[in-house]
Formats: C-alpha cells, structure tokens, sequence
C-alpha cells in the first residue's frame, strides 16, 4: 500500500515556533496516518464536530501543546490547521475555518 499524499490546506510544522522534539513527533504520527494507521487517544482523537473522517494530532511541547487537524479522504491526508492550543476546547473560530476548508476541498477535489 502506498501512503497517502499530504495536501497542506492551512498551517505548517517548522521550527521555531514549535520545538524540534514537538515538530519531530508531529511528523512521526502524521507519517503513521500516511501509512494507514489509526491513532488514538493520548496521540489523537477524532473531530466529527469538524465533519466525517477528521481528526487532530495531539502534541505536547516543553512551552505549549499543539494541534494539527485533519480530515482522511480516499487518496490523501489533508490538513486544515495547524494551532497552539490555549485553552481546554478548540476555539470556535478553529471549528468553522477548518470546516470551511474542508467544504472547499470537496468541493473542488471530488
């Protein structure tokens, strides 16, 4: 089975500002979804307030805890965001932004 392409809608994993050790784990676990496997708590859980098949990475940094979101389609992995997580749920506006990528995505990659 070949992994699944990478389409990066929004967001990004550098550093700074995240940490090596953060932005190496990130690419860890998005490299294990690429490759089929299904992630779960404390590494990832799903996002169904967002829409079907998406989920987010979870990572602690030494100064933050970051979040990737993304959702599973046929041929890739997309992601939608890439955001420091402040407070205990995701923000509202993180919610309608990623859902309305994903909504254009589908929209224009049926």
């Amino acid at each position: 089975m070949n992994p699944k392409v990478i389409r990066w809608l929004h967001g990004e994993v550098k550093t700074p500002p995240l940490s090596i050790e953060a932005r190496r784990e990130l690419g860890y676990l998005l490299r294990m979804v690429q490759e089929g496997e299904m992630l779960s708590m404390p590494h990832a859980r799903p996002m169904p307030i967002i829409g079907n098949a998406c989920h987010e990475l979870r990572v602690k940094d030494a100064a933050a805890e970051w979040r990737l979101v993304f959702a599973l389609t046929a041929d890739a992995i997309v992601v939608l965001d890439v955001f420091k997580k402040t407070t205990r749920e995701t923000p509202q506006r993180i919610l309608e932004h990623c859902r309305r990528r994903l909504e254009h995505y589908r929209r224009d990659f049926p």
